[in-house]
């Protein structure tokens, strides 16, 4: 058993820096390179590539990065954990081979699967409700409608699959956590019911997953980060107690801090208190941090993690056919230019009365963040409207009402894109099922099944699902709440902040820049006042949880990407913009704490 490990990370998403995995591997010493390939809707576009051609269904992209990695991989004999092989693992793995025997090559390749249940959902589902967790609706809603079923794989069967001594890995659905901790629970042979160091293995891949955000990428004080040529992409050095150490290779770009490390750990986060996986559930609410330095390089350490029993319960992603959305765009530009946005909207809106909600943006103005963004008059605004239904024909009609507005309003104003073209909506729908109903299978190099020594364990955990407060309606108006003196200073200078998405919710992390700030914003920036600052976009109840150790609060806005993912008619679908939104807001904060964050 080894003492310490090297993982870093190539990749946080399908369409990531093509360059990272030769740079990873020629930066410094490894020992395991995990690329992270999925998300939820994407396995939906896999499996209609793979019904088009039964030799695709996974992550092309993957096998142009090898062309100039893989002989070095092996050369330095660096394991490449992914879960790129999507629908189709065995296929992914093939098409490696054929790049291998050109190459000159004969790379050892494990291959899992098992994870994709759309062939046998019929069975499972008799077993299993598959209700839709977030909504409760009934799977028989949309069942005729499914395109893709994949349960999220843990970190068992990366484990049972390194036993082969393979070069890579190749999974399907497994989580961005559980490819991961495979190698932790292959290298150090921790119990799989060591519920800590495996919370402490989940909290270093979550640090991981999103490759260089957490090295600099998404910084609120991305003005700190002396260079973003070359970003270093974040590596961990893990020891066999869970201790571990968040770096990058030297002489890259980016920046390793305290700072980027707790705003990556906000990213996407739920009830901080149960960040559920397959294996464990992590108490992110027990990390702390440390700076530090190792090889040379800044590093964080983190430790004190403490972890609970997994449920009894797989995730099952599914994605199913949901009609139709189309945007069409037009440049409003010169004097009076959002006067003009106004009128044209007017024309167009009464146009388009037949097709029901039209949404419509302001870019450049204030189209990620509403009114909370405090424009400036433009010189110009693209003026977004677009809308969604099931009929694709009625859709293309919406598209063709735009080139009516070139000769029939105010001046200055040209097509940007042409005439828009709908596009299929593919919507997500989470579920459960007991762990028992399915199995994963493991491949070796030889095409020979390689069982899995251990069962997934579980207990009788059931996270509470509650927020230290929650807020359901506005309080005040949205013109109330904004109209604060232009002396007062922003968010920003006492806080951090990190946004993104989970489904039709926003996560908003609020990292304070000091003790002082983070007493001061536990007492004024509430739930209450989230919801009533975010009423324009969050219909939903708002949920705030308290993080001492990170000196942050995590607020969850429920209802507020206009239904996500591809059903969102939104520029920002994702909510990634709402935590500058926060940060730019202004608040008569006391001259003590401004002091205490200088």
């Amino acid at each position: 058993m080894k003492k310490s490990i090297k993982i870093a990370n190539a990749g946080g998403f399908w369409g990531d820096d093509p360059t990272a995995l030769y740079r990873q591997l020629s930066g410094g010493d490894v020992d395991y390179v995990t690329m992270d390939f999925l998300a939820e809707v994407t396995m939906s576009i896999l499996q209609k590539q793979k019904n088009r051609d039964e030799t695709r269904g996974y992550a092309h992209d993957f096998i142009t990065m090898l062309e100039d990695s893989l002989p070095l991989l092996m050369e330095k004999k660096v394991t490449v954990i992914t879960n790129a092989g999507g629908v189709n693992p065995h296929g992914c793995a093939e098409a490696i081979r054929k790049l291998a025997k050109r190459l000159g090559l004969n790379p050892q390749i494990a291959v899992i699967d098992g994870d994709d249940i759309l062939s046998d959902l019929d069975r499972i589902s008799s077993e299993a409700p598959l209700d839709n967790m977030e909504t409760g609706q009934k799977l028989s809603k949309v069942r005729n409608r499914i395109s893709a079923a994949n349960i999220y794989l843990g970190a068992l069967p990366v484990m049972n699959a390194l036993k082969t001594k393979p070069d890579l890995v190749i999974t399907g659905r497994v989580t961005d956590t559980g490819i991961t901790v495979g190698p932790m629970l292959h290298e150090f042979g921790w119990a799989t019911n060591d519920w800590d160091k495996l919370a402490s293995g989940i909290v270093a891949a979550h640090i991981l997953e999103c490759g260089s955000q957490s090295t600099g990428g998404n910084f609120s004080d991305w003005h700190l980060v002396d260079s973003y040529d070359n970003i270093g992409f974040p590596i961990v050095e893990i020891h066999e107690n869970g201790e571990f150490f968040v770096t990058k290779h030297p002489g890259t770009g980016g920046l390793v801090s305290e700072d980027t490390v707790r705003e990556q750990l906000f990213y996407e986060m739920g009830d901080p208190s149960a960040y559920i996986t397959p294996d464990v559930v992590a108490d992110f609410g027990t990390i702390q941090l440390q700076a530090a330095t190792l090889g040379g390089e800044a590093a964080v350490k983190v430790h004190g993690v403490r972890g609970k029993e997994p449920t009894q319960f797989y995730k099952v992603s599914m994605a199913y056919d949901d009609g139709y959305k189309v945007h069409c765009d037009i440049v409003v530009c010169g004097p009076n230019a959002m006067k003009k946005a106004d009128v044209y909207k007017d024309i167009f809106l009464k146009k388009a009365s037949e097709f029901g909600e039209v949404h419509v943006e302001y870019v450049g103005a204030n189209a990620c963040q509403g009114v909370l963004s405090g424009f400036e008059k433009p010189g110009e605004i693209v003026l977004r409207f677009s809308t969604r239904g099931p009929d694709a024909k009625k859709l293309k009609k919406f598209a063709k009402l735009i080139p009516t507005l070139l000769l029939a309003g105010p001046a200055g104003i040209c097509v940007m894109g042409g005439i828009g073209r709908p596009q299929e909506v593919v919507s997500y729908w989470p579920a459960l099922m007991q762990k028992k109903l399915v199995h994963p299978k493991i491949t070796d190099a030889d095409g020979k099944i390689i069982p899995q020594e251990k069962d997934v364990e579980y207990g009788n955990f059931e996270a509470t699902g509650m927020g230290t407060t929650t807020a359901t309606n506005p309080s005040k108006n949205l013109k109330e709440v904004l109209s604060v003196s232009k002396d007062f200073p922003t968010f920003a200078k006492i806080c951090l902040a990190r946004s993104g998405d989970k489904g039709d919710m926003t996560n908003l992390g609020v990292l304070a820049r000091s003790p002082q700030a983070y007493k001061w914003i536990q007492e004024n920036v509430t739930a209450q006042f989230i919801k009533d600052l975010f009423q324009e976009f969050c219909l939903g109840p708002v949920k705030r949880y308290e993080l001492d150790n990170l000196s942050g609060l995590n607020f969850l806005l429920e209802d507020s990407l206009d239904g996500g993912g591809t059903q969102s008619r939104r520029i920002d679908a994702q909510g990634k913009t709402f935590a500058q939104a926060f940060l730019n807001q202004r608040f008569d904060i006391p001259s003590d704490i401004l002091k205490s964050c200088s």
